[in-house]
């Protein structure tokens, strides 16, 4: 089996090999791409590590109520930039190339302040929420939820600003700030705390947490208003403020990544309706081992979404094809062989958490199952946004979330944990069939690991 593995990815790893050293034919997309593909090896490692030690330090009562807060933060967080986080990545270019100097500015000012007045709005909406539903909440997540939504605006700021990073080709002004910076702030806030004997809390985690999220993202706006380039005429006019073309192009995507994030995040939230803090911090423990091969997807789909939108639209269809299945291979394999390492080593690393997080392991090897099923069809999302059908796209993740919450009003009060993360298996299960049906139909390209090779009839 790993040498099976192994030569599977021989490939991939020569193309590594050939990118690193430079060769002339590589272009430096390329290299950017692999560049990508290692902050989010690092970046995964380290947002597990960075559970791990909260897990540690507060214990499992308080670290549930934290990890309800920052997933609600991070839901949340999607939506509040309205779309602009990822529509900014089509938009500079094309200004850019077109000379619409005064419309880039606006964008790039325009852009933030929506995210940052809807992200307000938000969080002054969930406040006011909170205390409108009294006895409802339970009272040990009322200040930490106030918290979280404080920690929001300069959250959505910050999602934007990686877009802008990202348009401009500067990946590690993107993602150095949210995989790497945050986390590591957070957790030399939390052992600074520690250290001046201040407990651990869920109400000092997410103050922490503000601090580091506020911090990271105004030093990241100071770096890019410095980087960004000063064009002349850059002045915007006022008809450069085109809020409505604008957001024609960026709330379709806000739905497919809406829902493709509450899709893997609903279930946490769910849990805390009808289950202990303990219990809630031992399925985030669970979720979240299965993300070590799941950063495989992400990695990929970040690597070929640009590719895909080149081919389609360029008419190569049969590259495209052959694109598609090589991405395929690319996402599936890999995962393989993380979800084959992560079985046996499961309950060495759910341990890590604390006593009592063991009960998770089976909770992880079903979500492990809906892992596996996503990376059969590889980044297949990314290729229907990338070829206009994002509408189609967004359908599919609102199905697959209604089928989730379903499962989980359905399967929580019976099964627990176990009965969350069979719910969220099984949406998985259903957006890569239904991806995959939709790929092939108005696509006409099969993206899953076991259909037709282009040029080959399927059997």
């Amino acid at each position: 089996m790993p040498a099976a593995l192994f030569s599977r990815a021989r490939p991939l790893l020569a193309r590594c090999e050939e990118i690193l050293k430079g060769e002339p034919d590589v272009s430096r997309a390329q290299r950017m791409a692999l560049a990508v593909f290692a902050i989010r090896v690092l970046g995964a490692v380290l947002a597990y590590a960075m559970q791990v030690i909260l897990a540690r330090l507060m214990g499992g009562y308080e670290y549930g109520i934290y990890v309800v807060v920052w997933t609600l933060v991070v839901v949340l967080g999607v939506f509040a930039p309205l779309g602009f986080s990822s529509s900014v990545l089509r938009l500079i270019p094309e200004y850019r190339a077109q000379g619409r100097h005064g419309r880039l500015s606006a964008l790039l000012v325009g852009s933030r302040l929506a995210g940052g007045l809807a992200a307000t709005g938000i969080a002054l909406a969930g406040i006011l929420a909170v205390w409108l539903a009294g006895d409802l909440i339970a009272s040990h997540y009322v200040l930490p939820l106030a918290l979280g939504a404080v920690c929001l605006p300069l959250f959505t700021i910050g999602s934007i600003q990686d877009g802008i990073a990202r348009a401009h080709d500067w990946p590690l002004l993107a993602m150095l700030p949210t995989f790497i910076w945050r986390p590591l702030a957070i957790l030399v806030g939390l052992a600074a705390a520690a250290f001046a004997g201040i407990p651990a809390t869920a109400t000092n985690a997410c103050i922490v947490t503000i601090l580091a999220t506020w911090g990271v993202t105004l030093a990241q706006m100071l770096v890019l208003s410095r980087a960004l380039p000063r064009e002349p005429g850059a002045r915007p006019a006022r008809g450069d403020w085109t809020y409505r073309d604008w957001l024609r192009l960026s709330l379709p995507i806000l739905l497919v990544e809406g829902f493709f994030q509450l899709i893997t995040s609903a279930d946490v939230v769910m849990v805390s309706l009808w289950e202990s803090p303990q219990q809630v911090a031992i399925y985030f423990a669970a979720s979240k081992t299965p993300a070590l091969a799941h950063f495989v997807y992400f990695a990929v789909r970040s690597a070929s979404a640009h590719r895909y939108s080149r081919l389609y639209h360029g008419g190569s269809r049969d590259e495209l094809g052959s694109f598609v299945h090589d991405t395929a291979r690319w996402t599936f394999w890999p995962t393989l062989a993380l979800c084959a390492l992560l079985v046996p080593a499961g309950p060495l690393l759910l341990s890590l958490f604390g006593p009592g997080f063991l009960a998770g392991y089976p909770a992880m090897l079903i979500l492990l199952a809906g892992v596996l099923a996503r990376a059969s069809v590889g980044p297949a999302d990314a290729l229907l946004t990338m070829a206009d059908q994002q509408g189609r796209c967004a359908q599919i993740y609102v199905l697959a979330f209604i089928i989730n919450i379903a499962l989980n009003v359905t399967l929580i009060p019976l099964l627990g944990i176990d009965g969350a993360a069979i719910a969220t298996a099984t949406a998985m299960v259903f957006e890569a069939g239904a991806l995959r049906h939709q790929t092939r139909r108005h696509l006409g390209v099969d993206p899953f690991i076991l259909g037709a090779r282009p040029g080959r009839t399927a059997p």
